[in-house]
């Protein structure tokens, strides 16, 4: 079931300036009032974030009961400094909390090759109260004054770089609630994780439980997303599980985290840089799903494919274009392939005057479905993106000037 709402019981949220954007919350923080379980996963990038290498050595406890964000600078590519301004937001963080440093997430996310602006968050963090001797990370909540907040969707905006507009979901497992905040619409082609999302509950889940659900769910959803084919340096998700609500079906907690997730990633994709409608890409009748996935991903990623649905110009041919690119799949048959914009067929019989227009209708639409069968096996998969169009360059070419 799905509803609109708080915090499970347990978490609460913050936001605050840090100094790294021009106006508006820049810095969020999510905390447990008591013990969790946690699984996360982290972009593959070799160029991968301070807070990514940080947060990795942290997750082996599978034991995160905060997670703190910056957002507007990545604090990629910036050498010992970087790793020393990671640490210390930790280390602050973790004060502030009354938590350990090795239970405190971090995620940052904004431009590469820029320090972070250590002054503006130093001030800030000793601006802030400390917690209560006995009140651990309750206590720093009621200490703030009023800057911790109820409401996910202060933390989702809090997290935004080019984002038009935040990115949460609560779902309700039996007597339990997951909820989630998360932030990305550019250098999405997540690989193993993705942008940043991060997954909260009440529920009573074991940790290698856990860990297999996150792991279904974020290869069924994030790392069926790509906007650009890009993977970011700092991808990161996580859950966070502190058992306040009680134990749940672990089928259908798992198939609830699957589903906040895949909503997530629908809000990215349709929040594209630039984008104004959601593309789907289904294959079918693959060998495997892995071989159904890449042909789906050759399709969703080629910018001729995303700029036709952008101009509702029903070129088929490029679709045909993205599955033949695959050329190391030499079991791809094109006497088999069929394709379809919707449920219209488009290959291999051209569609002609009514059905013609029928299919550039359907390209008008803010949603469109291209459907590919290969005709080989039953291999299948799904995958999500967005159009192209001027506005992704005109966002990409003046993002630091």
């Amino acid at each position: 079931m799905t509803e609109h709402g708080g915090w499970p019981i347990g978490f609460t949220g913050y936001t605050g300036r840090g100094g790294m954007r021009a106006d508006g919350d820049d810095i969020s923080i999510v905390v447990s009032d008591r013990p969790t379980t946690s699984a996360a996963m982290f972009t593959r990038s070799r160029f991968a974030a301070p807070s990514v290498r940080l947060s990795r050595r942290h997750t082996a406890a599978r034991r995160f009961r905060a997670v703190v964000t910056l957002a507007q600078n990545a604090n990629v590519a910036t050498g010992r400094r970087g790793e020393e301004n990671t640490a210390e937001v930790v280390r602050r963080t973790a004060a502030l909390l009354g938590v350990a440093e090795e239970e405190v997430l971090i995620g940052a996310t904004g431009v590469i090759g820029r320090p972070l602006p250590m002054e503006t968050i130093r001030a800030h963090f000793d601006a802030l109260p400390a917690p209560a001797p006995a009140g651990g990370a309750a206590g720093a909540a009621g200490g703030v004054g009023g800057r911790f907040t109820a409401d996910p969707e202060a933390v989702a905006r809090a997290m935004m770089t080019t984002d038009t507009r935040p990115k949460t979901h609560t779902r309700t497992v039996g007597p339990a609630r997951i909820t989630a905040v998360a932030k990305g619409v550019g250098m999405l082609e997540p690989n193993m994780a993705t942008m940043l999302a991060y997954l909260f509950t009440d529920a009573a889940v074991e940790p290698e439980e856990l860990d297999r659900a996150l792991r279904a769910a974020v290869d069924r959803s994030f790392n069926c997303l790509s906007v650009d084919t890009d993977t970011s340096t700092s991808d990161t998700v996580a859950v966070l599980a502190n058992g306040a609500a009680g134990p749940v079906d672990p089928g259908e907690f798992a198939a609830a985290l699957a589903d906040v997730c895949l909503d997530l990633t629908l809000q990215m994709a349709r929040d594209g840089e630039g984008a104004t409608k959601l593309l789907t890409v289904s294959v079918d009748g693959a060998r495997d799903g892995a071989q159904a996935r890449r042909v789906a991903k050759a399709v969703v990623n080629s910018p001729l494919v995303k700029t036709a649905v952008h101009g509702a110009d029903p070129n088929w041919g490029r679709v045909l274009m993205a599955v033949g690119k695959n050329t190391e799949e030499t079991d791809i048959d094109p006497e088999r392939v069929v394709v379809r914009f919707g449920d219209l067929p488009v290959y291999p019989e051209e569609p002609e005057g009514t059905l013609l227009e029928e299919v550039t209708a359907l390209l008008r639409r803010d949603e469109v479905t291209i459907r590919v069968s290969l005709g080989i096996a039953d291999g299948a998969a799904t995958v999500y993106g967005c159009d192209l169009s001027a506005g992704y360059v005109r966002v990409n070419a003046d993002y630091t000037s």
